[in-house]
C-alpha cells in the first residue's frame, strides 16, 4: 500500500542528516520562525563545530541563538548578532567567526543560492570593511561591485504554520520572513510544521512554498497529525 503520509516523517528519522562541521541554514527572524523541536533535536544530539547561516543570531535561549550560545557554532554568516550579547562575546574572543552581510544582500545571496546562480553583484556595503572583508570585486558597465557569493547548506530548517503531505508549505504571519527562501537552498531541506493535512486540503492560492523544495516535514513537539487521515 502507498505510504499516504508522503514526506512526514520524525524528529528521530531527520537526525540522521546532522553531523558534526556541517553546513546548516536556519529560517527565522530574531526567533520568530525558527524551528524550536529541529533545533532542540541539534542541541540533544551534541552537534559541534556547526557553519549557521541565517539572518541573525536570535536571542540567547531563543531560536538560533540556542546553538551559538551553547558553543556549537563555528562560524556565522547573519546580518547583524546584535541581539544575542553571547555571540558578540564569542566573536571577540575569537571563538566564532562571524561573516556579515547587509540584511536584504544575504536574502538575495540565499535566493541565489536556491535558484543556482553562483553570485550576485552588489555596490553596498563596499567602504565597509565587515561587508566587503576578502570579496572579490568586478567591474561592470563602468561601475565596480563585490561580488557576493551565493549560499546553500547540507540541511535547511524551516518553521510553518501548515504542510500537506507533498511539503507544501504556507506560513503564519510575519513568521514567513526568510523561511521561504532558505526552504528552496538547502541539499537537504526539513519543515516543522504547527499543523499537518491531507494532500488537496491547501488552496493553491495560499501555498508559498511548493513541495518541491521539501524533502522531510516533521510536527512540532505536542502536535497530533494522524487524525487527519483517520
Amino acid at each position: 500500500m502507498e505510504n499516504p503520509y508522503g514526506k512526514i516523517t520524525t524528529i528521530d528519522a531527520v537526525m540522521k542528516f546532522f553531523h558534526n562541521g556541517m553546513t546548516l541554514m536556519v529560517g527565522g527572524f530574531g526567533g520568530v520562525g525558527s524551528p524550536p523541536t529541529l533545533i532542540d533535536g541539534i542541541l540533544q544530539k551534541e552537534i559541534h563545530d556547526l557553519t549557521l547561516i541565517g539572518n541573525d543570531t536570535g536571542f540567547p535561549h531563543i531560536g538560533i541563538g540556542k546553538l551559538v550560545s551553547r558553543g556549537k557554532a563555528k562560524k556565522v554568516i547573519a546580518s547583524h548578532i546584535g541581539s544575542n550579547p553571547v555571540a558578540g562575546q564569542l566573536m571577540h574572543e575569537g571563538k566564532l567567526e562571524v561573516e556579515f552581510s547587509p540584511q536584504g544582500i544575504l536574502a538575495e545571496r540565499i535566493r541565489a543560492g536556491g535558484v543556482g546562480l553562483p553570485a550576485i553583484l552588489s555596490d553596498i556595503g563596499m567602504d565597509n570593511e565587515m561587508v566587503s572583508k576578502n570579496k572579490p570585486h568586478f567591474t561592470l558597465n563602468g561601475g565596480t561591485f563585490l561580488v557576493e557569493t551565493a549560499l546553500t547548506a547540507e540541511v535547511s530548517i524551516v518553521f510553518a504554520k501548515k504542510a500537506d503531505t507533498y511539503g507544501n508549505l504556507i506560513y503564519d504571519k510575519s513568521a514567513r520572513n526568510t523561511n521561504p527562501l532558505v526552504a528552496m537552498a538547502g541539499d537537504i531541506t526539513i519543515a516543522e510544521v504547527e499543523e499537518i493535512v491531507p494532500l488537496g486540503s491547501l488552496e493553491p492560492d495560499e501555498i508559498v512554498t511548493p513541495g518541491v523544495f521539501v524533502d522531510y516535514v516533521i510536527a512540532s513537539q505536542g502536535v497530533n497529525w494522524k487524525w487527519a487521515w483517520e
